[in-house]
């Protein structure tokens, strides 16, 4: 990561501040997931559906704790198979204090990282909120220049050179048999 330094970027976030960076699929505009203030700051600047919950990045499967979501052995054994991936899993989290997360959809999608810098990140500062670097419905920005077009000065920037790829794949949890939301960048095998 560029433009910011990690330790930087670490102080940055840990203060309060919102931050474009790059991730392990696309640009993501990202804040601590526990704090309620800039979550909601990035759900206006991103002109996000104020119902739809972001995903949220995380370091291990020990993070998950921490949103009070308890794993059955079967979801254990396939995040342990599948992570670290461009894989978002959607799991059921019915605690009311992430409301400001979960929008009153009682449910939460995590991914864990397979980008040691961002990894190395995440276990400095805890779980990010996530989504993609641009306005909802747009076109994620590949590059610095196309996320300041979005965010102008309202947020900090490292800048990862130009990326292209695809959003991660979305894979719903809650249910019997896991079940594919969205085909992104990682393809799931049974």
């Amino acid at each position: 990561m560029t433009s910011l330094s990690s330790k930087t970027l670490c102080k940055a976030l840990q203060m309060g501040k919102i931050a474009v960076i790059p991730t392990d699929t696309i640009y993501g505009i990202v804040s601590v997931a526990f704090n309620k203030d800039t979550v909601e700051k990035i759900y206006k600047l991103r002109k996000r559906n104020p119902t739809k919950p972001f995903i949220i990045l995380i370091s291990s499967l020990k993070d998950l704790k921490h949103f009070g979501i308890v794993l059955t052995q079967k979801q254990k054994d396939l995040l342990q198979k599948i992570w670290p991936n461009p894989v978002s899993v959607i799991l059921a989290c019915p605690e009311s204090k992430f409301q400001y997360l979960h929008r009153g959809t009682k449910t939460l999608a995590f991914r864990m990282p397979k980008n040691k810098d961002l990894l190395e990140l995440l276990e400095r500062v805890g779980p990010l909120v996530a989504p993609s670097a641009n306005f909802e419905g747009g076109k994620p920005a590949e590059n610095i220049k196309e996320a300041k077009k979005y965010f102008g000065d309202n947020v900090l920037y490292v800048d990862g050179g130009k990326l292209t790829g695809k959003p991660s794949t979305l894979i719903d949890l809650i249910g019997s048999k896991p079940k594919v939301v969205r085909q992104g960048a990682f393809l799931l095998k049974y």
